[in-house]
């Protein structure tokens, strides 16, 4: 195929609530995938919207649509802010995720809100969104979607592992990307760091001052989930239904409880990867340090920090390749991944 070159704005809002991520990229088509981030920022949320983003999983239908409404205008305004700011010219196309109000795909059901058509019009550019619900159509989990970007962009490792809201990885097995949830990370370690007056726990600092509570921890680990065979997916609600009963009625302390959870983190982690593998992590939870050095102290592999922009952005700039493969009519979604009854291309292109 033709070299072929596209000029996107990958844009993301994960569950930790840390903002929205922008990110300018170029992507290159010649025999393989390269890409250039050029301009990337994070758009730190105003509380009203922390609130209400926090609060999704407890509305009906209804309120929800009206909560997408003034999403969608909310996330084009933070689009255009950008595209003004840094001057971008001959845009391909804004591909973007939203941000996940509900995700049950055993009931079929996964909603992202900022996904509406009137995003092309507010943004006068093409949109391409909502990326998840073909796949949970086709009895897939909706999730991950970023393997696929793995894939394509960095086959050199052995794992790619995400640490965000939830962590994640995807690796190569017998010549089959597969991925999957591990256990959700920053949702649950910036609550409790809240509670302390803390956006989230600066280098672990809190943690590492804390001490572990055994019997929370053999509780956290001994959670089916870790049993289930991939494809396998998590959300707030299961965190809300699982996680959070455990942890509160351990009656410790904020700086015990983040301590344990990052033991348990660190162990679920190291129990996806082989010994002297290379792995590259990238997300906001890569800035912890104490949980890094635990990570690291349970086994021995190469684990790759790579420069800020691609640990603060690989998902944005993932989005980014997945909108350019839609563009294309080209697999962006892997059922060896979701599960979903075949790979297929997913995702809704809204023109102006």
């Amino acid at each position: 195929m033709a070299k072929a070159t596209y000029n996107v704005i990958g844009v993301m809002s994960g569950t930790s609530l840390d903002g929205v991520d922008l990110a300018f990229i170029t992507f290159v088509y010649d025999e393989k995938w390269s890409f250039c981030i050029h301009y990337s920022e994070t758009v730190k949320y105003p509380d009203i919207w922390t609130r209400k983003l926090d609060d999704l999983t407890n509305h009906e239908i209804d309120v929800l649509k009206v909560i997408d409404e003034e999403y969608t205008v909310y996330l084009s305004k933070l689009i255009n802010d950008f595209i003004d700011k840094y001057e971008l010219k001959s845009l391909t196309a804004i591909s973007s995720h939203g941000h996940t109000a509900l995700h049950q795909p055993d009931k079929k059901l996964t909603y992202q809100i900022g996904n509406l058509p009137s995003i092309a019009k507010l943004t006068n550019n093409q949109v391409i969104c909502d990326f998840r619900t073909m796949d949970v159509a086709l009895n897939g989990q909706g999730a991950p979607l970023v393997p696929i970007g793995d894939h394509l962009l960095f086959s050199e490792y052995d794992y790619c592992i995400n640490l965000g809201g939830f962590a994640n990885i995807s690796s190569e097995i017998n010549k089959r990307r597969i991925a999957f949830d591990i256990c959700p990370v920053n949702i649950v370690m910036n609550a409790y760091a809240k509670r302390l007056g803390f956006d989230y726990d600066i280098n672990g600092t809190v943690a590492k001052s804390g001490s572990i509570h055994q019997e929370t921890l053999e509780k956290l680990n001994k959670l089916s989930f870790y049993k289930e065979d991939a494809p396998k997916s998590l959300g707030l609600e299961w965190v809300n239904n699982n996680i959070v009963p455990i942890l509160e009625a351990s009656d410790c302390s904020e700086s015990d409880i983040l301590r344990t959870y990052v033991e348990h983190v660190a162990m679920q982690i190291v129990d996806q990867i082989n010994v002297n593998s290379k792995a590259l992590f990238t997300g906001g939870g890569v800035f912890n340090d104490f949980l890094i050095s635990r990570i690291k102290s349970l086994k021995s592999f190469e684990l790759i920090r790579p420069d800020e922009n691609l640990i603060n952005f690989k998902e944005a700039l993932i989005f980014g390749l997945l909108g350019v493969l839609r563009l294309r009519n080209e697999v962006n979604c892997l059922s060896s991944v979701t599960g979903a009854d075949y790979d297929h291309c997913s995702g809704v292109i809204y023109n102006p």
